[in-house]
């Protein structure tokens, strides 16, 4: 019970944070709290937050995928090669994508279950790779020039809500779904907490590693659809900065990168500061540098705590078990 409370806690101190952040950027600009820029703030946090919920998959099974953001610049040149240099339909474009991008989460999957190789070296390797193959097919040129009925998917339904931001809740709220509801979300618990226990258990790792990376994969490509549409121009640096903030989003939204800990909810709530922060500090006109100095600082803070409250419980069940066994 306790330590339900203990995550209630962190996760309303996450909430407060965010408010804080609102309340302070009102004060600093006029604009912010205007309506065309909070549409503004739903778009860009769009891919980002949909990118979170595969990232947290992994964060909590203990792993991590460099290679996110990397597999955007990858989803956004094939599809927009498919749909401007082959012709290809752009509903067709955008499923193939999709299919590239769970491909290349379940190759992460595979080599990593099946290798015992740490998931830093497999997807900082499958960054490179995905890197040098988005330039070899775009050449190093941006990629323009698609259907308008594509582009539209960056546009408003209904009363100018944006379709970005309806595409990000419903991915979120099969997140949550995954997450709390089937047993591959307390597999994926289960692997984080401790590997052999669940093991032993009759989980079968390799199989769930796998599907984590292979989810990650499937909504990384389609942030990366919902981005390109938004940008209308496919560029093979288009996803450099996403893996940073990604994972900033889901550490400040208590994932744990030791993995066993972290909730949906609060990782949504980690890519709304992100969010909030970028634009806020964009606003205030704050030099890019300074930004990207807050940033890692933000991370690193962020990483040691996780740290420092993982082994501050390890030790205190330690010694509950010390006085039980006395």
């Amino acid at each position: 019970m306790n330590l339900k409370l203990w995550a209630y806690a962190k996760e309303i101190g996450i909430v407060l944070v965010l408010v804080l952040l609102v309340v302070a950027f009102s004060v600093l600009t006029p604009h912010f709290l205007t309506v065309s820029n909070l549409f503004n703030i739903a778009k860009q946090v769009a891919t980002l937050g949909i990118i979170a919920v595969g990232f947290t998959f992994v964060l909590i099974t203990a792993g991590i995928d460099l290679s996110v953001g990397y597999q955007v610049s990858l989803s956004v040149v094939v599809c927009g090669f498919l749909m401007v240099n082959l012709h290809v339909a752009w509903l067709l474009a955008i499923l193939l994508t999709l299919l590239l991008g769970t491909a290349v989460g379940l190759a992460n999957g595979l080599i990593i279950a099946h290798t015992g190789v740490a998931p830093l070296i497999i997807t900082l390797s499958m960054m490179m790779v995905l890197n040098g193959v988005s330039y070899l097919i775009s050449e190093g040129l941006p990629i323009i020039g698609f259907p308008k009925d594509f582009s539209a998917l960056s546009g408003g339904v209904g009363p100018g809500i944006p379709m970005p931001l309806i595409v990000m809740l419903v991915v979120w709220a099969v997140g949550v779904f995954i997450l709390n509801y089937t047993v591959h979300g307390r597999y994926f618990y289960a692997l984080g907490s401790n590997v052999e226990a669940a093991r032993l258990s009759g989980v079968n790792v390799k199989m769930n590693i796998i599907l984590v990376y292979a989810l990650c994969g499937l909504f990384t490509s389609i942030g990366a659809v919902l981005m390109l549409a938004r940008l209308n121009s496919a560029q093979s640096a288009t996803g450099a900065d996403l893996t940073f903030s990604v994972l900033t989003a889901c550490v400040l939204g208590g994932v744990s990168v030791m993995g066993g800990k972290g909730t949906m909810f609060g990782a949504f709530i980690g890519v709304l500061i992100v969010g909030v922060l970028d634009n806020g500090l964009l606003l205030a006109n704050v030099s890019a540098y300074i930004q990207l100095v807050m940033k890692g600082c933000i991370l690193a803070a962020a990483v040691i705590y996780d740290t420092m409250s993982k082994a501050s419980g390890d030790r205190v069940k330690r010694m509950k078990a010390i006085g039980a066994e006395n």
